[in-house]
Order: structure tokens, then C-alpha cells, then sequence
């Protein structure tokens, strides 16, 4: 299948593409030199300045003796300073390991342990929360180095401020630098952003520059990014939406990367009239509020011109809303998860309401979308079955993990994505369910079964299974449906409570029902059509 075509325009195009992400930092620092790459509360920073600022976090990272192929991770909001480190990290050849910012410190220890990171640049305070605090007592001894973000401050639980460890380069040179930049190539891994599954522990994703590159140029050509384009990124950056179809695509096209660090649809509204934000993907939710404004008609949103959005469900008339009441030229929804780079098929913004609210649109270029049954056979056209995708950005596989690995990409090369859907007479993806019973908590996955690990601990806990119901304000909410053990005692807001000290707040449930026996089929494996029922979800 091909990508969907765009009408013809002044389209921002690589010939030939960059083979890495240092190559595109340096080859877009001439190329949009006089542009600004990143503003962030009155600091500018021009493209011309990107090398310079992410090569200084090279050298640093060399000194401390990182080497090509080790991983760093970054625990950090939305932030200029999360963009630079990462252009650090992948000019040293490094790995990148994005760290989710809601994460208590025992889930942040795991996936430190387990991508056997060397250094973490961290956030000293986010959300009231101390990061370096929480992690101390549980850092792994695999971790050699702890950097404070940004910050010139000596802070418990930390091992360097931000310029003792730029003084660590002075060790390295610039000419060292560049050739370690220079020795990156497309096959080389970027990236693991740890995602999970059923089996309860999240997995890091192996990707690498050339695929990353590849998929997210085709990205920019469909929704027709321009340089100067002003890109409000309020997807987190630990996050593929954020991370790649965010500041990464900045760095493609010339667009200036504007962090958003926490999600208030009050101040987006603001943000956009003041700083002439063009670009604004996000939730359906974040569009519904500003129709919803009271100030909509009396605020100057003429800057917004491309909108990008996903879900399952999503009314066509939102789409013609955003596109007559909200003045937005370009609105498209995609779909994509973790294991594929976070996108593999995209609508084309010419299409009729009804087809980008209806559907995923089309497999972008050398990729393919097949809909298989149980037995691993494609289904007849029209038919519903296991959306399984084959192509160049298909993931390289879960770090460490070849078993997890081979249940999800088939010897033929496809990747079993767990989620339902067809394909319409032209091609596009319609996505009706989740096979894995994932649910979406205010934009962040949600998987039960890791859920349901931490809620089993609970000592009063003899069994507990977590399903998503319906929630007006954030698409769905947990429910944690619990058996207890005999002779124990436990309400609602206790394990609520007792779940909050434990896990990332989104992993909370929200509701929790009480049952003397959860239903199990022959297998006695439970039953959660049989819980939805019951609760009325």
C-alpha cells in the first residue's frame, strides 16, 4: 500500500534524507539557519545553535565514558532542555530511554535496571513531585551517574548539576565530538521507549535513526509542515506521539518547537492567540474545549492551520467544527503504536470528514496493513480480525526480550499489534477494538495487566482483574474488580489511596467493585466481558 497523496504545494522535502538524527541536526542547522528551532519562555534558540548546545552534552557524556550503543535515559517534562539532551545523547551514539514524567520511583527503577542504563538526566521537581528523591533508595547499581536537568544546583540523590556536568567535556574535544556524531548510522538504535503488554512488565522497544526518519519525512509531506510553522507540542515527550511526531518533525521540516510541559486546555487556548501557534495535534478532548470557550469568538486563533488527532471514536462533525468554527486547513487522525515507530497509517487531509473521523486512513509508503484471523490468515476484504502491519518501521524487537519478541513479529515479518479492525473498499483502517484490552486514560496506555501486578500486592488482595469504563472527562477510567481474602477488609478509597503511593496516577483506578468470585471460563482464565457486564461498562 502507499501513503495517501497530498495536493501539490510547497512541501518541505530531504533529497537525499539525512541517515540519522545527528546528520538531520546539523544538516537542518544550515539549512534553516535564521529559524528559530525551540522557544521557551522568551529564550530563543535558532537552529544554527543546535549543534553547538547538543554537542556539549556529547562531550560530557563521552567523558563520563559513555560509548556507542549505551543507553541513557531522560526523566524530564516537556522542556528545551529535554530536546538538547536528547541531541546529545544521539550524537554520542547512545540510546535514548525516555522515562514516562507520572512514574513513582520503583516503576522508574525498573526500566533503569532493565535497559541497563548507565547515565539518567533527570528533573529535580515536577507536579509538586521530587524525582530525585523518590528514585534515591531504589536506584540500581547498574545506573553510574545521575545529572540534574538543566539546573545549577547541588540537590540530594543526584550526582552532578547541569554545569559541573558540562565541565565534565572540557575533556573531550569538539573535533572528537563530531566524528562520534558522524559515526552514527540508519541501523544504529535511537531509541527504546518501554510500552507494555499482558504479560504485566513493560518492554523496551528497539528502533532505530534510518526507520525513524524515514516514517516521520512521510509525516511531515502528508499534513504539509512548512518551515516557520509554529508546532505547540503537548504531547509528552517521553512518548512517540510527542517525541517523533513532535520536536523530531520540527527538525525536519524548519517548524519551531514550542514545549508543553502539563496539559490546561485554558492555557493552550491562551497560548495559541499570543504565540501564533499553526500546529496542534492532540485528543479529541483538547479540541472540544476550545469550541466549547466562551471567549472562541472573540479570540484570534487565524495562526492554527494543522490539527492532528486519534481515537477510536470521534464524530464527523467535530471535524467539520474544527475546520469552519476553528479555522483549521489541515485536520487528519493516524494510527500507530510503539512497536512500529508510532505511526503507520494517516489520513489524507483531503478527505471527507466522514472518512478521517471514521477511519486511520491508509498505510504510509513500503508498508503494509494486513487483517489476519486467529489463525494467522488474512480474513476476506470487508472482514474484522487482528490488525497486524509488515514494513522498515516495524520495531528491531524488545530489548533482551527475544521470546516477547517473537510472539509479536511472526516469522513472515508481521507485527501482531493485539488491536481490531477492517479495511474500507480504498484502504483505510478502521479500528473497533483492542484485543489486549488496553484502555486510554486521558492520552496515556493503559494495560491491565501491569495494573493488576501492582493492585495483587495489596495484602488484603486475593484476586483483582482492572478493566476500563467509560468517563465523560477522560475517555476511560480504571476498574478494578477485587476478591479479597478471607477474613480482610478493604474499601474503595483505601486501595485507591494505597494505589496512588505506588504507580503513575493515570494507572490509578478510578473506581473499584467488590466480588466473591470474579468469573473464570473453562480455562479459568477471568472472564472480562462477564465484569464489564457487571459493572456496566
Amino acid at each position: 500500500m502507499t501513503a495517501c497523496s497530498v495536493s501539490p504545494g510547497t512541501l518541505n522535502t530531504w533529497d537525499p534524507l539525512p541517515l540519522s538524527i545527528p546528520a538531520l541536526m546539523f544538516a537542518s542547522a544550515e539549512r534553516y539557519a535564521g529559524r528559530a528551532a525551540i522557544e521557551e519562555q522568551g529564550v530563543v534558540t535558532d537552529y544554527r545553535d543546535l549543534p553547538a548546545l547538543a554537542l556539549q552534552v556529547c562531550r560530557s557524556l563521552m567523558a563520563l565514558g559513555i560509548e556507542a550503543g549505551d543507553r541513557v535515559a531522560i526523566w524530564a517534562p516537556n522542556c528545551r532542555d529535554w530536546v538538547i539532551a536528547a541531541l546529545g545523547v544521539h550524537c554520542a551514539g547512545a540510546v535514548l530511554v525516555p522515562i514516562n514524567t507520572r512514574m513513582k520511583g520503583a516503576e522508574a527503577a525498573d526500566i533503569l535496571l532493565r535497559s541497563e542504563a548507565r547515565v539518567l538526566l533527570m528533573q529535580g521537581q515536577f507536579l509538586g513531585v521530587d524525582y530525585p528523591a523518590m528514585l534515591q533508595p531504589l536506584c540500581p547499581v547498574s545506573l553510574q551517574q545521575r545529572v540534574l536537568l538543566g539546573a545549577a544546583q547541588a540537590c540530594a540523590g543526584v550526582d552532578l548539576d547541569w554545569p559541573a556536568f558540562i565541565a565534565k567535556g572540557a575533556a573531550v574535544s569538539d573535533l572528537q565530538a563530531r566524528q562520534r556524531a558522524a559515526g552514527v548510522g540508519p541501523r544504529d538504535l535511537s531509541d527504546l521507549l518501554f510500552t507494555s503488554g499482558t504479560t504485566g512488565k513493560p518492554k523496551g522497544v528497539m528502533s532505530a535513526h534510518g526507520q525513524t526518519l524515514r516514517a516521520f519525512h512521510q509525516y511531515v509531506k502528508v499534513i504539509g509542515l512548512q518551515p516557520g510553522d509554529r508546532y505547540l507540542i503537548i504531547n509528552p515527550f517521553f512518548h512517540a506521539f510527542g517525541y517523533k511526531a513532535g520536536w523530531l518533525t520540527c527538525l525536519l521540516a524548519g517548524a519551531t518547537i514550542l514545549p508543553h510541559a502539563v496539559f490546561d486546555a485554558e492555557a493552550v487556548f491562551q497560548r495559541i492567540a499570543a504565540e501564533r501557534i499553526s500546529v496542534l495535534p492532540g485528543p479529541p478532548t483538547l479540541y472540544l474545549s476550545m469550541l466549547a470557550h466562551p471567549r472562541l469568538a472573540q479570540t484570534n486563533l487565524s495562526s492554527l492551520r494543522i490539527a492532528v488527532t486519534g481515537s477510536s471514536t470521534i464524530p464527523p462533525v467535530l471535524i467539520e467544527r474544527m475546520r469552519h468554527e476553528l479555522g483549521v486547513a489541515v485536520v487528519t487522525t493516524a494510527y500507530g503504536l510503539t512497536e512500529c515507530g508510532g505511526l503507520a497509517t494517516i489520513c489524507n487531509p483531503d478527505d471527507p470528514a466522514e472518512v478521517i473521523a471514521g477511519t486511520s486512513g491508509r498505510a504510509i509508503e513500503d508498508t503494509q496493513v494486513s487483517i489476519r484471523s486467529g489463525r494467522n490468515e488474512p480474513v476476506s476484504a470487508g472482514e474484522s480480525g487482528e490488525i497486524c502491519l509488515r514494513g522498515f518501521h516495524v520495531m528491531r524487537g524488545y530489548f533482551n526480550d527475544p521470546e516477547a519478541t517473537a510472539q509479536a513479529i511472526d516469522a513472515d515479518g508481521w507485527l501482531h499489534t493485539g488491536d481490531i479492525g477492517h479495511l474500507d473498499a480504498n484502504g483505510n483502517l478502521k479500528i473497533t477494538d483492542r484485543l489486549k484490552d488496553m484502555f486510554i486514560v486521558g492520552g496515556f496506555n493503559c494495560y491491565p495487566a501491569e495494573i493488576e501486578a501492582g493492585l495483587i500486592e495489596h495484602p488484603a488482595i486475593a484476586q483483582v482483574a482492572v478493566i476500563g469504563v467509560a468517563d465523560e472527562r477522560m475517555g476511560e477510567v480504571g476498574c478494578a474488580c477485587v476478591v479479597l481474602r478471607q477474613g480482610q477488609q478493604l474499601d474503595a478509597p483505601s486501595l485507591i489511596a494505597w494505589a496512588r503511593e505506588r504507580m503513575a496516577n493515570y494507572k490509578v483506578p478510578r473506581h473499584v467493585r467488590f466480588f466473591q468470585a470474579l468469573p473464570v471460563n473453562a480455562s479459568n482464565k477471568v472472564v472480562k466481558g462477564e465484569l464489564r457486564d457487571a459493572v456496566g461498562a
